[in-house]
């Protein structure tokens, strides 16, 4: 199966920037920044998506992320699991933050930078990620090189 595409706003150009990286001073936030082009603005700009530990693990736990990523390492080596789990967090994370991202881009989005903060949005993503978990699994999967793994089955 190909990977399901990120899905993106006709309005808008999203990329990666970097991260997620933590948040100086708040332990428990991480922070994944992205570039956004409006379809209309002449330049871009960055949006900072904050989001914390114990909302990712909520999330991770009610799509059944952990079950998933479990089947689809069966076929690395286990010399190189622990490496994949590390890297598999992150892609998570960044998935998670690309779905908070969308939301703000549905509301409305001015032309500066802007930080979403970790409290922004949240009855919301636990919606949007419940409906876009095969996105999710997707780009954790596609970025660690796992595919042609059913990446249709989260819980």
């Amino acid at each position: 199966m190909p990977p399901e595409p990120v899905p993106e706003s006709p309005q808008f150009r999203v990329t990666l920037f970097v991260g997620p990286q933590p948040v100086e001073g708040k332990p428990l936030i991480h922070s994944t920044v992205f570039n956004v082009k409006k379809r209309s603005w002449k330049g871009g700009v960055q949006v900072a998506v904050e989001i914390d530990q114990p909302q990712l693990e909520t999330i991770s736990a009610s799509i059944g992320f952990p079950q998933w990523l479990t089947e689809a390492l069966c076929a690395v080596p286990l010399e190189a699991r622990s490496s994949y789990q590390d890297r598999a967090h992150e892609l998570f994370i960044q998935a998670v933050c690309w779905c908070k991202l969308d939301l703000l881009l549905q509301s409305g989005i001015t032309q500066e930078n802007h930080c979403l903060a970790a409290d922004a949005f949240l009855a919301e993503l636990s919606q949007v990620v419940g409906a876009r978990r095969r996105f999710i699994a997707s780009h954790v999967a596609s970025e660690l090189d796992l595919l042609p793994h059913d990446t249709t089955r989260t819980s």
